[in-house]
């Protein structure tokens, strides 16, 4: 595996487990280990994503990518839930954008 894909893996976990936290405490009692767990495999999927791609010529195509791909994996998750979860949708995007800068400036040479 290469360094931009085990660093996007770890990334996703990460921001995985910050989004189990609030979810946790926007909806406390509420939510089920299994609908936390989808979350946090989400972000997971997330990293794995963002790191199959090599690295973007520049930080504005990259964070451009990082929104498109953000968006693109959480819809998965907020369809699942009948579009009911808006705030973890958008949180998706904005973990994709934190992903693909930190990957970005971390990463320095593509590696296949």
């Amino acid at each position: 595996m290469n360094q931009r894909l085990v660093f996007g893996l770890g990334l996703g976990a990460i921001l995985g487990i910050v989004c189990i936290l609030g979810a946790s405490l926007r909806m406390p009692g509420e939510l089920s280990a299994v609908y936390l767990f989808s979350f946090w495999f989400n972000r997971l999927l997330m990293g794995l994503v963002i790191g199959l791609f090599s690295k973007p010529k520049n930080i504005k195509l990259g964070l451009i990518r990082g929104v498109f791909l953000g968006a693109f994996v959480s819809f998965a998750f907020y369809s699942a839930t009948e579009f009911r979860d808006l705030m973890g949708f958008l949180a998706g995007v904005v973990y994709g954008i934190i992903i693909e800068t930190t990957l970005f400036y971390t990463i320095k040479s593509s590696q296949k």
